[in-house]
């Protein structure tokens, strides 16, 4: 249902004039018929698109139509159509496309490329009779009556220059195109929602028009279409030749004189003009009416349909004064008008009624296209060029693409807010980081600065722990030399010998080594004096060079003074002696790690037998001191 204050332009391109009519659609519902005008083509000689033109842009200015949306009907003369039989239909919607598809191409005259066209499925019953076998006994055979559905196509087309001519016009005006039907089928639309509403019967519409009479066959919901070249301009053109005038004139004659003679006796009019014109009349009427007839022959034999049993007129041609008579005394049936104004078509208050009547014939077509707003149509094909369509699709799209480009701007005005928000709390964490990077780095300083000051400290006690170490062995080694000398043999002095430190060792600030080193040198002194040593003094001296000596740092050698009541010179000791150096862990077992050096008989009344001895021994590894 179309919304308030919407309204639309019909316009219905016929043969010889141009027909335009506002509709709007009120709120509650149905159509109302606002402001129309009609305007002669001119010339039929002059180009149609031309024509058209001129007509057009005049009705714009003479009348002021406000629509801004138009729905088009073109002749039937500038249009194909065609009802076309079809196989059984089966499968799914693709197949049966390439099926229609198909049959265009064999029923449209023109190149598929250069034409706009559609189609529309129709489906019916048909009944068919099959002759059974008789049975014995019976006079007559059985028919048995079966019910099949057929299908068919009816297809129209246009060539794609000839809808141009029309559309291009109107869009230049800045209209927007909704459809483009044909005046057959407009008709057609108009009358099924009219006075055919509910009739299943075989009906005829016949639109007499300038160029061309439309001829439509309808049987329930099934059309037929036929276009026959013999119009108002047949009977024009007679006119002009009988009379030897133009045919503007004739056009005119026709129209003050014309009307169409009755059969059978019947009082001639007094004007020999209107005598001769309603004869010609006569004439054209009855070629139309053999057309008529052929029409019929063809939708009954080809088509399978029923002879129709009345017929509805419209178009121009149509007024002509006994145009209905003439058909009912020809046809013997039903003859009337169609009424499009039944199908719930209302007047504004700008319409006079009593002008609308003698023109209602014209509005067929008109009301055929504007019905598309309101129902549905029972035929629904429109011809509107791919160009025109592709428009009104992106019309149609354009909310959505509008839609579509705010929520992209909004999902992007998002994201950049999302990444702003995002790139600032970035810096403010990688301000944070930074700072906690740098307490990190001041505190791996402080870790590395402490650390050297462990390592430090952790070099002076392992030296000092090595130092230690040092000192036990120098007591295992005393322990061992203790083990290793007889009783009657005494360690007197202990000198090491080795690696030199570059510094000399003041006298009295020697470590605990030269210390104890000391207390040997003054137990040997002590034990001098007790043996009875006359010179203790030259002793001391001894010791005190052997204290101011050079410290060695590794010690390598040892040079040893032993106190002895043997004799050293005795081989057998002497061997003896070496071999318990040799056994020991901390000297070298070879003949060069152990050698004496001096031997001292000693001196004195009362101490013969104590004798003193120099041995230097070499050291496996060398020792710490």
């Amino acid at each position: 249902m179309a919304k308030k204050d919407n309204s639309i332009l019909a316009v219905d391109i016929g043969g010889g004039c141009l027909k335009m009519a506002e509709f709007s659609f009120p709120e509650s519902g149905g159509v109302i018929l606002e402001r129309y005008g009609f305007k002669d083509m001119g010339d039929r000689e002059t180009d149609m698109g031309v024509a058209f033109a001129e007509a057009y842009t005049a009705l714009l200015e003479e009348i002021p139509f406000q629509a801004n949306r138009v729905r088009l009907s073109i002749s039937g003369q500038v249009s194909f159509s065609r009802l076309s039989p079809l196989p059984k239909l089966s499968g799914n919607s693709g197949a049966i496309a390439k099926v229609v598809e198909f049959e265009a191409g064999q029923v449209v005259p023109y190149p598929m490329n250069e034409v706009v066209w559609g189609y529309q499925l129709l489906s019916h019953t048909k009944r068919v009779e099959h002759v059974l076998d008789a049975v014995i006994g019976e006079t007559a055979p059985q028919i048995e009556v079966e019910e099949v559905e057929e299908f068919e196509a009816l297809f129209v087309a246009a060539k794609n220059d000839q809808v141009s001519m029309f559309t291009d016009t109107i869009l230049a005006s800045g209209k927007e195109i909704l459809s483009v039907d044909i005046a057959p089928l407009s008709m057609f639309n108009a009358a099924k929602a009219s006075q055919l509403a509910e009739v299943q019967e075989s009906i005829l519409l016949l639109n007499i028009g300038a160029r061309c009479t439309s001829l439509v066959i309808t049987e329930g919901n099934r059309v037929f279409v036929r276009n026959i070249p013999i119009a108002g301009d047949t009977v024009t053109a007679q006119i002009a030749k009988e009379f030897g005038i133009s045919f503007n004139e004739a056009e005119d004659l026709k129209r003050r004189h014309g009307f169409v003679a009755l059969g059978g006796g019947y009082a001639e009019p007094e004007s020999e003009v209107a005598a001769t014109i309603s004869k010609i009349a006569r004439n054209i009427m009855t070629r139309l009416h053999g057309e008529i007839n052929r029409s019929v022959s063809v939708w009954r034999s080809q088509h399978g349909g029923t002879a129709p049993r009345k017929m509805l007129l419209s178009g121009g041609g149509s007024l002509m004064f006994y145009t209905k008579e003439f058909f009912v005394e020809k046809l013997r049936y039903e003859v009337d008008y169609l009424n499009v104004f039944s199908a719930g078509v209302g007047l504004g208050d700008e319409i006079d009624r009593n002008a609308l009547v003698e023109v209602a014939p014209l509005f067929s077509e008109m009301v055929g296209v504007i019905l598309r707003e309101v129902i549905t149509c029972p035929v629904d094909i429109s011809l509107v060029p791919k160009a025109i369509r592709f428009q009104q699709e992106f019309s149609r799209k354009k909310p959505f693409f509008y839609i579509t480009a705010a929520m992209v701007v909004f999902c992007l005005g998002a994201v950049l807010m999302a990444m702003t928000f995002r790139a600032n709390y970035s810096e403010s964490m990688v301000s944070a980081t930074q700072g906690e990077v740098a307490k990190t780095i001041d505190m791996k300083e402080k870790i590395n600065n402490l650390n050297g000051t462990r390592l430090a400290a952790k070099s002076e006690y392992e030296e000092a722990l090595s130092f230690v170490d040092s000192r036990k062995t120098w007591i295992k080694l005393l322990m061992e030399l203790q083990t290793m000398m007889p009783d009657n043999m005494w360690l007197a002095a202990l000198e090491g010998q080795g690696t030199e430190v570059k510094a000399p060792v003041e006298e009295g600030t020697a470590d605990g080594m030269d210390l104890g080193m000391g207390g040997m040198d003054m137990m040997m002194m002590a034990d001098d004096m007790m043996m009875g040593e006359e010179n203790p003094e030259e002793k001391k001296e001894d010791y005190t060079i052997r204290k101011n000596a050079k410290e060695t740092v590794e010690v390598a050698e040892l040079r040893l003074r032993f106190y002895t009541l043997t004799m050293p010179n005795d081989d057998m000791a002497e061997e003896k002696f070496r071999q318990a150096f040799q056994k020991s862990e901390f000297f070298q077992n070879d003949k060069e790690g152990f050698s004496i050096l001096s031997y001292d008989g000693g001196s004195g009344k009362s101490k013969d037998n104590l004798k003193s001895f120099v041995v230097l021994v070499k050291l496996k590894e060398p020792l710490k001191k």
